[in-house]
């Protein structure tokens, strides 16, 4: 149990767009307020970060670490993936003596939220890795990339927008009304809503689904 109960809360978008939206910091914030009234805890400031996970030079970040350090207080924040998917950066948090909880987990030992960021990183590993082999292949078929590749992505995104505009303000209620990724993919599924390539819907595509709505 937490002696002191002041928190320095920070939150972070990738984009603009996500930031101007408010779906993305709005849950975010949801998030951590619904873990401080449980333990009756309060926030002395917050800050807000527009800014890739990938860069771990991040001003506001460095704010609230040095507001938290001066006040004595506790760093929290939702999500973990919203410091960072790489180990070493949660890692020197924890050498530095950088005392942080993460809402969505707040009864994580350090030896868990180790193992949550080591997959996060494998998971974004994985996917760069496989997007790769994607490109290499698609070279040695003789597709054109570049020009083209560029047109077919761009109409491919916004075939894939107007998919989650239609869906958007019925996936925002049922995640208003409590329901998780995978509740929601059951829903989908059982009233036979197919996915945008026509397939059922898992937890993940669901996720896929909520990210490409916060960034409309």
């Amino acid at each position: 149990m937490l002696e002191n109960k002041q928190f320095v809360a920070y939150y972070r978008v990738s984009t603009k767009k996500q930031s101007k939206s408010g779906l993305g910091l709005d849950s975010q914030k949801e998030i951590v307020e619904n873990y401080l009234q449980s333990i009756d805890g309060t926030v002395i400031e917050d800050f807000v970060e527009v800014e890739s996970g990938k860069r771990s030079d991040r001003i506001e970040l460095n704010r609230a670490i040095r507001l938290a350090q001066k006040k004595n207080s506790t760093l929290i924040i939702a999500k973990l993936d919203r410091f960072s998917r790489k180990v070493s950066f949660i890692s020197s948090l924890m050498d530095k003596g950088i005392h942080f909880v993460v809402a969505e987990m707040p009864n994580a030992s350090p030896f868990q939220i180790h193992i949550h960021s080591a997959m996060a990183e494998e998971e974004a590993r994985l996917i760069s890795q496989r997007t790769s082999l994607a490109l290499k292949k698609a070279k040695e078929r003789g597709v054109k990339l570049g020009l083209n590749g560029k047109v077919l992505a761009k109409a491919n995104k916004k075939s894939a927008n107007e998919f989650a505009r239609k869906l958007k303000q019925e996936v925002i209620e049922l995640i208003e009304c409590g329901f998780g990724y995978t509740a929601i993919a059951n829903d989908f599924n059982m009233r036979g809503i197919k996915s945008a390539n026509g397939k059922k819907w898992h937890p993940q595509s669901i996720k896929n689904l909520v990210e490409r709505i916060q960034c409309l």
